[in-house]
């Protein structure tokens, strides 16, 4: 095998792995510090761009406005969409100071 072979074998695979990745966060939209209309506007532009299905994720004090955001984008702006799903979780989070942290999480899987 010469070295052009593995070259191109390993830029396959990266490319290969930067389309999975892409696929996967291309749907999702993680909840922040923004207010919710500027998640309400990302989930529908994903639907108007042909999105199936959009995942809405939340951590902490954040999860109420998932919620929010979920319910505005099914109520004012898309009709169709319905709730596939809602998963909560707990997650460990290690604090500044090395102790541990639980974060309760959400997902919001909306689908046309």
């Amino acid at each position: 095998m010469t070295e052009e072979d593995t070259d191109k074998k390993s830029s396959s695979k990266k490319a290969d792995a930067e389309k999975l990745r892409d696929r996967d966060n291309m749907d999702c939209i993680l909840v922040g510090n923004k207010n919710v209309m500027s998640y309400v506007l990302a989930c529908v532009t994903l639907f108007n761009k042909g999105a199936e299905e959009v995942v809405i994720k939340a951590r902490g004090r954040l999860i109420s406005r998932a919620v929010d955001v979920a319910e505005i984008t099914r109520h004012r702006f898309v009709s169709d969409l319905t709730v596939k799903s809602i998963e909560i979780d707990t997650t460990t989070v290690q604090t500044d100071k090395g102790s541990d942290l639980n974060v309760s999480t959400i997902e919001i899987s909306l689908t046309k």
